[in-house]
């Protein structure tokens, strides 16, 4: 069951960034995450009435509330990070250094989930990192030394090393709390992050200022990102976390098909090699980790 979670997950996931790059064309990214934060919000705790999970609230222990806040603020973090880059730059190039958390998610369970690393295992760990390598042009990496635009980077690099900590930091703190109610625990945190962040950098003006059309893909980004966690965080109480990571990650197909489609934006030879290299990689570690 938790793979088809799993699957779930990267299915909204890849719905999330298509509709979020068409929220945040002319609106503030940090704005709209925290908008998008509110339906997601709304979303996870209607799901803990739907299965009154509400009651086990004054159950849950110090050390699971410190973790899953802990997770909250790193996917706050994560989120700010993603969504400003995905802003300044193309999905095709944002999305593959994201998704490059895949590795360190890996390595990190190894060393303090105890997860075992197996050869099928390394074997998609390694063609994982091809794939991401491939897929990031050389041209990228270098023109954020000589182009003020090309910062998407750098917010790139920092979302896939936060989203790294989200995933460890979750699969702690949900070990102790049903998976919907971690969730919107979670939530609430990374709501209170991002709002936070909005008055910090005073953009709450901006907030009136959203046309109608992209409030409502910002809107139906939120929902989507609300299924995507939804899913991904129940296979997580259920399977290995170095499974479900890469699993998750195979969103890349989906905004990528998409991105083709909605903004016109093409894969070179190079990067569609490296897709397929990650593509290759996670159905290595499904199949014959398993």
């Amino acid at each position: 069951m938790w793979i088809i979670l799993a699957f779930g997950s990267a299915i909204f996931a890849g719905l999330t960034s298509i509709l979020a790059k068409c929220g945040i064309r002319k609106t503030d990214s940090t704005v709209a995450t925290a908008i998008r934060t509110i339906i997601v919000l709304v979303f996870s705790w209607v799901m803990v009435f739907v299965t009154g999970s509400q009651s086990q609230i004054s159950v849950i222990g110090s050390k699971v509330w410190m973790f899953l806040v802990l997770s909250g603020v790193s996917t706050g973090a994560s989120w700010l990070c993603y969504f400003r880059a995905l802003q300044l730059g193309d999905i095709n190039k944002v999305v593959p250094i994201d998704k490059s958390s895949v590795v360190l998610t890996i390595l990190m369970a190894f060393l303090f989930l105890h997860e075992e690393i197996s050869l099928p295992k390394a074997m998609g760990v390694v063609l994982i990192a091809i794939g991401t390598f491939l897929m990031i042009e050389k041209k990228d990496v270098s023109a954020k030394r000589h182009e003020t635009g090309s910062r998407w980077f750098l917010y790139a690099v920092g979302s896939a090393v936060f989203a790294s900590l989200t995933s460890i930091l979750g699969k702690i703190g949900i070990s102790g709390v049903e998976s919907n109610l971690g969730t919107a625990i979670r939530t609430s945190v990374v709501l209170a992050m991002a709002w936070l962040m909005v008055f910090v950098t005073r953009k709450q003006y901006a907030v009136k200022q959203i046309c109608r059309k992209e409030l409502g893909f910002i809107a139906m980004s939120g929902i989507a990102t609300g299924a995507s966690w939804l899913c991904y965080y129940r296979a997580l109480q259920e399977g290995p976390a170095s499974v479900i990571v890469p699993i998750d990650k195979l969103s890349i197909l989906v905004t990528v098909s998409f991105s083709c489609i909605v903004f016109k934006e093409r894969l070179s030879k190079r990067a569609c090699v490296g897709l397929m290299a990650i593509i290759g990689g996670t159905f290595v570690m499904l199949f014959l980790s398993c």
